[in-house]
């Protein structure tokens, strides 16, 4: 299992729609992408700007390949994309350890 962790900033005052993009975004688009194993977005407290969007993958390939070198990103990222303030850092993470 692969954890996709995307750093998202957006323009400000934009939380509420920025917050049901996501939520169409991923039942409507992502949700379809191969390996897609789910998904949570949190939002900060101190920086309300800030989101952090965490999506489980089957494997890396899973979301560098088939989702992101797919037509589904294209589609995500028409819904979630103008919300952006800047391009969201992306980094994956492997499972250390857990309780």
């Amino acid at each position: 299992m692969i954890l996709e962790i995307a750093d998202i900033r957006i323009a400000p005052g934009q939380q509420a729609a920025f917050e049901e993009a996501v939520q169409r975004g991923i039942a409507s688009v992502v949700h379809r992408a191969q390996g897609f194993a789910g998904w949570k977005v949190n939002h900060s407290i101190e920086s309300p700007e800030r989101y952090v969007l965490m999506i489980f993958w089957q494997t890396l390939e899973d979301h560098t390949q088939h989702f992101r070198g797919g037509p589904l990103f294209a589609e995500w990222r028409a819904i979630v994309g103008p919300f952006f303030a800047a391009p969201p850092v992306v980094e994956h993470f492997t499972l250390v350890g857990k309780s």
